[in-house]
């Protein structure tokens, strides 16, 4: 078959070369659809992705606009793109259209029925909380669950995300539990390396109000004195929120010494790095379907705090305790915080425990498969759907 997979953005680039990869190795023919990444291409850039979104948008006028400016500019340039997408597609029609995303639901849903003219349509629901209620602009949330029901199938990745599609009225024959996969292979720390300063907490990830940094911040804060004078937290990654507010935090709480900021975006080529030299990765958030940064922790074996929620609990809910802590609760995440930072053979039992979750997370092959199976379903969808359409119109 071929597959287009389409993410306008490439929010989820990692994950759509791994399926894409996944794909052509089971025999179908998988391009990524979405927007130039850099200057000079990678070769998997080269092999998969079709750079048909946002034309010019890269360039360095642009990126000196004004936010609101640029916001503005990239709607229009994306219904554009939609439109340009459509006239390919019927001149040389995919055999499956699989959007990661559908960033601009207002608009997308006004395009999502022209494309199941073309071929059966499935949308991959990343966030079953649009977003994790922090969308880059208001507009995104117009229509954001409504334009679930115009695809032919859906797949999510957590039984907890399948349950909130059912709340909104989604049948659950049109809805395939696919779990998320390893994003690299095993990531192992350099041999006989000291943490620099300490025990070093990670928190990685685009900068967003849902991972709950400032509940990191006064966990630490509630550690006793000698423990927070072991420990650093390291917040990495791309500020998509106010950061006055966080850095107001840490001057009032006094965590001068104990909290580093390095707000930018990581290249993909130093992030397995950066896990690796981390001691716990923290996940302290209110919000959450699936999580790349989770199967790097995988990887990596690194010990993990997380909110109970969503992926984590599907997870490491058989983990033993302290590893799971209620969202926006700073007092059970300092709790659990002191004991990995404070007992250092703890820390590695953990950090074991997540190694030998590494089994249980399916191949990309085998995701490859369950989503191919969920492509015979969306195509059955469009079967049944004709045969409806024939015998209306022979009624008439």
């Amino acid at each position: 078959m071929k597959i287009a997979l389409i993410d306008p953005s490439l929010f989820t680039w990692p994950y759509d070369l791994k399926l894409a990869k996944g794909l052509t190795d089971i025999g179908h023919a998988a391009s990524i659809v979405g927007r130039q990444l850099g200057q000079k291409p990678s070769v998997d850039e080269v092999r998969f992705l079709d750079r048909h979104f946002y034309p010019g948008m890269q360039s360095r006028f642009f990126k000196k606009l004004p936010r609101n400016v640029q916001l503005g500019l990239k709607g229009l340039s994306h219904a554009e793109s939609m439109a340009r997408l459509i006239r390919r597609f019927r001149r040389a029609p995919p055999d499956v259209i699989h959007f990661q995303w559908a960033p601009l639901a207002i608009v997308d849903s006004q395009f999502v029925p022209k494309f199941r003219k073309i071929a059966p349509t499935v949308l991959t629901v990343h966030d079953s909380n649009p977003f994790n209620n922090n969308p880059s602009s208001r507009i995104q949330r117009i229509g954001a669950l409504k334009i679930l029901h115009c695809f032919d199938h859906l797949i999510v990745h957590t039984t907890v995300a399948r349950d909130r599609l059912l709340r909104v009225g989604i049948l659950d024959e049109r809805i395939s539990v696919i779990a998320h996969g390893l994003l690299t292979d095993h990531i192992a720390r350099p041999a006989d390396e000291p943490s620099a300063g300490g025990v070093q907490i990670l928190l990685f990830g685009k900068i967003k109000p849902y991972k709950g940094v400032d509940v990191m911040l006064r966990a630490l804060a509630l550690l006793p004195r000698e423990v927070r004078r072991c420990c650093v937290v390291k917040v990495v990654g791309w500020p998509e929120m106010p950061m006055e507010p966080l850095f107001a935090m840490v001057k009032d709480l006094q965590l001068e010494e104990h909290v580093e900021f390095d707000l930018r975006f990581v290249p993909e080529d130093e992030v397995t790095s950066l896990v690796a030299r981390a001691d716990i990765l923290a996940f302290p958030y209110r919000d959450i379907d699936a999580s790349g940064v989770l199967m790097l922790a995988i990887a990596a074996g690194r010990p993990i705090v997380a909110s109970n929620l969503g992926t984590f609990s599907e997870w490491l809910s058989d983990q033993a305790d302290g590893t799971l802590v209620p969202p926006d609760d700073p007092v059970a995440l300092s709790r659990s915080l002191e004991r990995l930072i404070s007992d250092p053979d703890y820390r590695n039992s953990k950090g074991q425990g997540m190694l030998d979750l590494r089994d249980s997370v399916p191949t990309w092959t085998s995701i490859a498969r369950l989503t191919e199976a969920a492509y015979a379903k969306a195509g059955q969808r469009v079967g049944a759907d004709a045969s409806v359409q024939v015998l209306e119109a022979s009624r008439n």
